[in-house]
Formats: structure tokens, C-alpha cells, sequence
């Protein structure tokens, strides 16, 4: 989709349908969040400490559910990819870029941005600070695999599937909309963490993590909707004053009562006695012409030029026809060519 229909059409209506309402950081959010932060830290902490949970990765790897199951083998390969970032992205903002034009606002595309953001920033941290291998890396038996350089702990796949189909439910108008697009992104969500798992890509506690990270995301997005109202509005006056400076913005044409009102107010200031003509169809047959003429606008007087300055209307400079008896100005007077049938 083009941006400058995005534009043209927030143009057109710039402000939003009542029936948008913008989640805000209810009490249930509130606990919400916390209780899912307890969790994050708690799986952090389990892994680090190489408690139950680091055996629960090493008994699931050992097991290789692909090598139990090859049959699933193929069709999952096709559905983890709904935990890519990249294809994902693309897909959900196409959708999202149709609704902000549907409904005239920014907001959606603003949304994702920062949700995505978000996610790259918190999940890539943890990433690169914990540096832990994954199970196809692996060295040592029962041990975490943390600090060797690998960047698999939390699991981007499964925390990119919560957050980039989670704002789908997030960004829903209806109450019915949002209950189907929940299921739809935990479904989506559940599927791709255990898919990794089931693939060998992934140890258990990367899966419990991904999802803890996605759904933290979610629940304080909220915390940043005065912020995207702030980048819509900034985005729609910068591009506002570019228009301007490159002269794209046009003026209105003036309709005709107002030409006539603004010739009446000149000609009021000038003293023309000629009042200008607002009657209707008697007032225009009385008056006639003169009435007629009133109505557009007059050109200003002109200095007359002789008929020497104008444009011949040909090149030789006379605007009549050559008489077949007559002899061109431009021919010699002969000895027997009297002056005054020469000259015409």
C-alpha cells in the first residue's frame, strides 16, 4: 500500500471514530504484570541456579521428539515460520497499514512499531547478557550452557509469536473481535514454542521464557499510548510543513459568491457608484448588460496604441488584400505610372 493514500485519507478525516477506544493501565493489567514479572524472574533465576527446570531441558532434548514423531517433521518445519519475525512483520503490518486507512489514524502501525521495539530491545538483552547455547550446541550434560556466547535464551521465536499476534487482539474495536484474536495468537503463540522444542531449536525454559517476555510486552503497552498519540501528531505536521516548503499544498479555489463579495467590498473601497449585482431574475432583466457585466471581475484600463505599434496581421505589413489591378507598395514607380494610381 502506498503511504500517501495512508496520508490522503487521514487528511480527509482527522479525527478518530468514537467507537476507537485506547486500552489503558486498568488494575487488572496491573497484576497481571506483576504476577508475569514474578514468573520471568523466577525461570531466569531456576536456570541460573541449575535447579528441576535445567534437568527438565536436558530430559526433553535427550528424548528428540522429531526423531519420536518424524511424521510432524515436515508440516512443522512450514508452521514455526509464524514465528519469524521477518514474514510475520510484514503480514500483520499489511493488515494493520489497511486498517489505519479504514480508520483514519496512525495508531495501528504506531502500535506494532513499538511493541516490536520493545521486544528486540528486552528480549535481545537478556540474549547477549546470559549468551547461553542452544540444545544442538550443547557440551556438557546437565549443565545450563549459559555464558558461551550463544544468544538463545529467551526464545525469539516464541516471544515474537505472543507479542506480533497478541497486538492483534490488542489493537481490536469490538469485544467479539478481541476474544477470537486471543485465541487465535495463543494458539499461534503455544504452537510455535512447542514446535521449537519439538525441533531441537530450543530448550524448555527458552520456550517459558519467550512467552513470559511476549506477554510482558503486551500488558504495559498501554504505559505507551500518550507516546504514539505524540508520534502520530508529530508525524502528521512534519509532513505538513514538508509539504508547504515544496509547494504541494494548493489553494481552494474561491466559488463564486465569494469572487462577487470580494469585487463588491473593492469596488465599495475605490467609490465605484456602480453597486454590484445580487438581485434575482427581475433585477437582472432590468438592468441588463450592465447588470451581467457586474458579476466578473473587469481588467484594468490599458494605454491605447496606435495602429503603427501593433502586429501586422501579416508579414508585408498591409492588412488588405492585394488588388489584382494594383501594383504592390514595395514595386518601383515605372516613368509611366502616374503618383497618385501608384500609391492607391
Amino acid at each position: 500500500m502506498r503511504t500517501d493514500r495512508v496520508f490522503a485519507r487521514l487528511e480527509q478525516e482527522p479525527e478518530r471514530p468514537s467507537n476507537l477506544q485506547v486500552p489503558r493501565m486498568s488494575r487488572i493489567r496491573r497484576v497481571l504484570f506483576g504476577m508475569t514479572l514474578v514468573v520471568y524472574a523466577a525461570i531466569v533465576g531456576a536456570v541460573l541456579t541449575t535447579t528441576r527446570l535445567v534437568r527438565l531441558d536436558w530430559q526433553v532434548m535427550l528424548f528428540r521428539p522429531y526423531q519420536e514423531w518424524p511424521e510432524w517433521h515436515a508440516f512443522l518445519d512450514y508452521f514455526v515460520v509464524l514465528g519469524q519475525r521477518g514474514p510475520t512483520a510484514v503480514l500483520v503490518a499489511a493488515w494493520l497499514g489497511w486498517r489505519s486507512w479504514r480508520q483514519r489514524t496512525l495508531r495501528p502501525l504506531l502500535a506494532l512499531g513499538v511493541a516490536l521495539l520493545l521486544l528486540n530491545v528486552t528480549v535481545g538483552a537478556v540474549k547477549i547478557g546470559l549468551g547461553r547455547l542452544g540444545p544442538h550446541y550443547a557440551t556438557s550434560v546437565g549443565s545450563a550452557e549459559l555464558f558461551a556466547g550463544g544468544d538463545i535464551f529467551p526464545s525469539g521465536h516464541t516471544a515474537n509469536a505472543v507479542v506480533t499476534w497478541g497486538v492483534l487482539a490488542y489493537l481490536a474495536t469490538t469485544p467479539s473481535a478481541r476474544r477470537v484474536l486471543s485465541v487465535v495468537g495463543a494458539v499461534f503463540a503455544l504452537g510455535v514454542g512447542a514446535t521449537t522444542v519439538y525441533l531441537g531449536t530450543h530448550w524448555v525454559s527458552d520456550v517459558l521464557l519467550g512467552w513470559a517476555a511476549g506477554l510482558l510486552i503486551l500488558l504495559g503497552l498501554p504505559w505507551f499510548e500518550p507516546s504514539i498519540a505524540w508520534a502520530e501528531q508529530w508525524i502528521l505536521a512534519h509532513r505538513g510543513r514538508l509539504r508547504e516548503r515544496r509547494g504541494l499544498i494548493s489553494v481552494p479555489p474561491l466559488s463564486p459568491v465569494a469572487v462577487r463579495a470580494a469585487m463588491a467590498a473593492q469596488r465599495a473601497e475605490a467609490g465605484d457608484p456602480v453597486a454590484p449585482h445580487t438581485g434575482g431574475a427581475g433585477s437582472r432583466a432590468g438592468h441588463g448588460t450592465a447588470a451581467r457585466n457586474t458579476d466578473w471581475p473587469h481588467h484594468p484600463a490599458r494605454p491605447h496604441t496606435s495602429r503603427s505599434e501593433r502586429t501586422p496581421v501579416t508579414p508585408s505589413g498591409s492588412r488588405r488584400p492585394q488588388h489584382p489591378d494594383r501594383a504592390p507598395r514595395t514595386a518601383p514607380l515605372g516613368p509611366s505610372t502616374p503618383r497618385g494610381r501608384a500609391s492607391g
